[in-house]
């Protein structure tokens, strides 16, 4: 007997120090990956919960005042417990996106990860608002680098004629997780307390981090990161963001809204200076000249200002005017953010056999009809109407993420995917945001302007109880009517949105990709 043969029945190891049994192991090992299926089912489940953490603290806020002896006087500053993760997850998503684009996606999923659960540890043992807020953009950080990275894993190991499938798959979980946040943040404070929805997020993490880990990266071409266009990106995006969420940038009362938004454009001004100086800069030249990418993150753009509307609107409407409890607002918002994951599956299916323009467009149009029919609402709304325009525009709305994000991921190519589908995420965010502020502020002004001059119904000497009633029925009935005209102009504002986002949806026009 040989002493090579000797060495492969001991499992010795050969001349190289490895044993032969090893070897055959890695061989076993790498002739098995991951299959697609389960690559999606893991970046989905990463993606839904970092869309959870971005709608869960809502329902935790008022118990995180209570148990850190925040004042309700400071609600302001506690309102940053939810905006620093919004602020996190827009700013640095494109940076992050190329991050990924350059070193791996599966790379930047798992120090996601890392930094996702990391940051939901720093939460879970808060002590103070500052803390609070500080790890909330370190969490945030994380669950905005998965977004990118899901996207550009998912979409590289599908086949073409597959790809906006998958797309919406991920959209879904995405969209899935904000719906489900509000609910899933209320059974845990009632069965565990506020602090325990950022400790689950630990194993949920450890899970993830032992499945990605058995998936092989794709290979990487030769790029580099521009750092300084990252830096340049984040900041001006952060500030921007900033800006447009103070309604004093639309009413004009306050410079200092003007000031970020100034600063904030002219970090972006220097950073389109600067791109074209880089070899390989942050947002590749042709990504911008591409009539399809530039068609979907106008589309996208708009997209976000229509959504805000019904996810204000449709609460804010039943718990003022209609008068009944948040409970039931928050059930009726249910209907139509339940009705966008089922849309967006649909819509990646519709993209495959249509193309992205045509499901699209039928999206947008439905969208726009939802909220048209929302804008005819009275007090004597009822079922089964209620029912059929929530889901008609939840619906709407889910159908165009596919697409969407089909043509942007492919619109980036291999060396930009994770870029383009950051720019994409960042222009709904955007779109979200200055829609907020608008109708924030326009809304209120045109409120006030319906009710100038009109008298408060105080009691008059010498007035019967019964004349009193009537000028109070009187007063009530018009504020309640004023109120219904400005939440049917933010419906009407709505679909108007929808409708302008099919202009650009035309150009967002790829070939029929075969089944």
């Amino acid at each position: 007997m040989t002493v090579r043969q000797k060495r492969a029945i001991l499992g010795a190891p050969g001349p190289s120090g490895r044993t032969s049994s090893g070897r055959q192991a890695k061989a076993a090992v790498a002739l098995r990956p991951l299959p697609p299926n389960l690559i999606l089912a893991l970046v989905c489940a990463g993606v839904f919960v970092a869309s959870l953490d971005q709608t869960v603290v809502v329902t935790a806020l008022p118990e995180v005042m209570f148990d850190l002896e925040i004042d309700v006087t400071r609600l302001d500053d506690a309102a940053w417990i939810v905006t620093a993760y919004l602020l996190g997850f827009t700013a640095a998503m494109p940076l992050l996106g190329r991050v990924g684009d350059v070193y791996g996606h599966r790379r930047l999923y798992l120090g996601a990860v890392l930094l996702f659960a990391t940051g939901s540890a720093l939460v879970a043992v808060a002590q103070g608002l500052g803390w609070v807020i500080g790890a909330r953009i370190v969490q945030a950080l994380g669950g905005g680098a998965m977004v990118p990275a899901a996207l550009a894993l998912a979409s590289a190991r599908a086949p073409a004629a597959r790809r906006s499938v998958v797309l919406g798959v991920v959209g879904a979980a995405a969209e899935a997780g904000s719906v489900l946040g509000p609910l899933y943040g209320g059974l845990i404070i009632d069965l565990a307390g506020w602090r325990w929805i950022f400790w689950a997020n630990i194993p949920l993490g450890a899970l993830l981090l032992a499945g990605l880990l058995a998936v092989k990266e794709a290979p990487l071409r030769r790029s580099r990161l521009d750092l300084r266009g990252g830096a340049l990106a984040t900041g001006g995006l952060a500030l921007v963001t900033l800006a447009l969420g103070q309604p004093s940038t639309f009413t004009f009362a306050s410079p200092f809204s003007f000031g970020l938004l100034a600063s904030g454009l002219t970090l972006l001004g220097l950073l389109v200076v600067a791109e074209g100086h880089v070899s390989q800069p942050l947002f590749h030249g042709t990504l911008f000249l591409s009539r399809p990418f530039l068609a979907a993150f106008t589309t996208q753009l708009l997209v976000g200002g229509a959504l805000i509307m019904a996810l204000v609107t449709v609460p804010l409407m039943t718990d003022t005017v209609l008068g009944h409890p948040p409970l039931e607002g928050g059930l009726r918002l249910m209907r139509f953010t339940g009705a966008i994951p089922v849309g967006a599956v649909l819509g990646g299916y519709a993209s495959r056999w249509l193309g992205t323009r045509i499901p699209t467009i039928l999206g947008l149009g439905l969208g726009a009809l939802g909220f048209l029919w929302m804008s005819g609402w009275d007090l004597a709304i009822g079922e089964p109407a209620l029912s059929l325009h929530l889901l008609t525009g939840g619906l709407g709305f889910g159908l165009v993420i596919a697409p969407i994000l089909t043509v942007a991921v492919n619109a980036g190519g291999q060396e930009y995917r994770g870029t383009a589908a950051a720019l994409i995420t960042v222009a709904r965010m955007l779109g979200m945001t200055l829609g907020l502020a608008a109708l924030s502020a326009w809304g209120m002004g045109h409120f006030r302007a319906l009710v100038a001059g009109l008298p408060l119904p105080l009691p008059a000497a010498g007035e019967t109880a019964g004349l009193f009633q009537e000028r109070l029925t009187s007063y009530q009935s018009t504020v309640t009517g004023s109120a219904l005209a400005v939440y049917s102009a933010f419906f009407r504002t709505g679909a108007w949105l929808s409708l302008a986002a099919a202009l650009p949806a035309l150009l967002m026009y790829e070939r029929r990709p075969r089944p």
